[in-house]
């Protein structure tokens, strides 16, 4: 089990940039994928973004290729989401989530583990 803490969700305007952060405990294997979701009002939740915890490759959503970023921060057990240019679209509860394997990263129900959510609101 991984107890997982988001935070740096806020509001900001269309074109503004923001960086969530993910603060990790407990155990972390090598085939482990950390993955980052959100979900708006009346939408299901959708895959963000992901990145393998062993070498750090990282997986988008085509929705937010080119504009958000994932990485890690191993050492501090830390993942973080870089989000740029930033839409009225992307208003949603941010998590982010933890599974055991690499594969189907961008499945919900893959993931074992998640945080409690944090608020990116944008503005037009």
């Amino acid at each position: 089990q991984v107890h997982l803490v988001e935070s740096g969700g806020g509001l900001v305007q269309a074109g503004d940039s923001l960086r969530l952060s993910c603060a990790a405990s407990g155990r972390i294997l090598s085939n482990t994928a950390m993955g980052w979701f959100r979900q708006a009002p009346g939408k299901e939740r959708e895959f963000v973004g992901a990145i393998y915890w062993s070498d750090g490759s990282t997986y988008y959503a085509d929705s937010v290729k080119g504009r958000f970023t994932v990485s890690r921060d191993s050492a501090n057990n830390l993942v973080f989401l870089q989000m740029n240019s930033l839409k009225p679209e992307d208003t949603a509860v941010y998590y982010c989530a933890a599974k055991w394997g690499l594969n189907r990263v961008h499945m919900v129900l893959e993931y074992r583990d998640w945080g409690q959510g944090t608020q990116v609101t944008v503005s037009s």
